[in-house]
């Protein structure tokens, strides 16, 4: 599952408790729709790709949102991507519907795309620098708010390491491992982490590598970039000491058998693997982009940020922090007051319920 997602379930448990009743439109196979009927919410399966994966034509998906609208009759329409906020703009606006659109992502867009985005009530940016980026592209400013992603902070708490990845991988129990979690993709810097890494080895001789996700694009660009990560991560010091463990389900666990989550991002909203670590107290060393710097906003926050595109200054503060270990705890222990102040989601689905209840009538 994406992160947004993954934050659009966080919610889902407050939002329940406080008397709202969801139905969820997605595709019928798929890690989301499997939790979703684990967790007995009703879902209607739409499929939004033809069968080799390609987008289908929006104004084919507009006629079947327009069916959907009068099968399930909903109160309010929430469109939990800025892609599917673009699609569903027109159609609420011709059913006089209250609808809120979710801008997860900082991408250009058409003017018709802005045009289809205003067309909803309210649109929820995850974060300032994705609102200011929006309303500098067109966005209506007076209908476009600032609601940062939470997370669940009972599953992701700090817990003593088990090593069962160690034992997975069959490593020596005196390996250190850093992790990187996301796409493996340009936009996600993977080639900067791995020359970051490259660099810690030649100093470090016990760290290990774990690169957890997968490439989405089937671009012939994005192809290559992984193509070319994995060949670069295969050489010198950093053969058999980079893992790629793919999609994983165990997240929330695997966290905590790390010490150090390196994210090299050249652009990122609001990344919920970062408030992810941060509540799990993970020391994370992060690119300044987008709305990193609002998750860590001063060094006492649990993450050191240092300027995207420079493998040199990610290696120097992971050289840092694991070179002193009382500091590394100390960042961890930051990083966990921090979201439990900022960013549970708890917070977030509050703040989701006074957005539903201004539309309602």
């Amino acid at each position: 599952m994406l992160g947004g997602e993954r934050s659009m379930l966080a919610t889902l448990p407050a939002l329940h408790r406080a008397g709202f009743q969801g139905t969820v439109a997605c595709p019928p196979q798929g890690p989301l729709s499997q939790t979703l009927r684990r967790r007995g919410i009703p879902l209607v399966d739409w499929c939004l790709r033809d069968p080799t994966g390609q987008r289908r034509n929006i104004l084919d998906l507009r006629l079947e949102l327009a069916t959907l609208l009068r099968v399930v009759q909903p109160d309010l329409l929430h469109a939990n991507s800025l892609s599917m906020a673009r699609l569903a703009g027109p159609v609420v606006c011709s059913f006089h519907l209250p609808a809120i659109g979710h801008l997860r992502d900082i991408v250009k867009i058409s003017q018709r795309a802005v045009d289809d985005l205003n067309c909803h009530q309210c649109l929820i940016a995850v974060s300032r620098a994705t609102r200011e980026f929006h309303v500098g592209q067109g966005i209506e400013p007076h209908k476009c708010v600032v609601s940062h992603n939470g997370v669940a902070l009972d599953e992701f708490a700090p817990r003593v390491p088990t090593r069962y990845l160690h034992r997975e991988l069959g490593l020596p129990k005196t390996a250190r491992l850093i992790v990187t979690i996301g796409q493996i993709g340009i936009r996600k810097g993977t080639d900067i982490a791995v020359e970051a890494v490259r660099r810690l080895a030649c100093e470090l001789s016990d760290i290990h590598w774990l690169v957890v996700g997968e490439r989405t694009s089937k671009k012939a660009e994005a192809v290559q970039f992984e193509a070319d990560v994995r060949r670069s991560a295969s050489t010198g010091l950093l053969a058999g000491r980079t893992h790629f463990l793919g999609t994983r389900s165990d997240v929330s666990d695997l966290l905590y058998e790390s010490c150090l989550l390196l994210h090299a991002a050249r652009q990122e909203p609001l990344g919920r693997v970062l408030l992810e670590a941060a509540a799990a107290g993970l020391p994370v060393v992060a690119t300044d982009v987008g709305g990193t710097g609002e998750i860590f906003p001063t060094i006492d926050d649990g993450g050191i940020l240092v300027p995207a595109e420079e493998p040199a200054a990610m290696a120097a503060a992971a050289f840092a922090l694991l070179g002193d270990e009382p500091r590394r705890r100390a960042c961890g222990e930051q990083g966990r007051k921090r979201a439990v102040q900022a960013f549970g989601a708890e917070l977030t689905a509050e703040r989701l319920i006074r957005q539903y209840e201004a539309l309602l009538p």
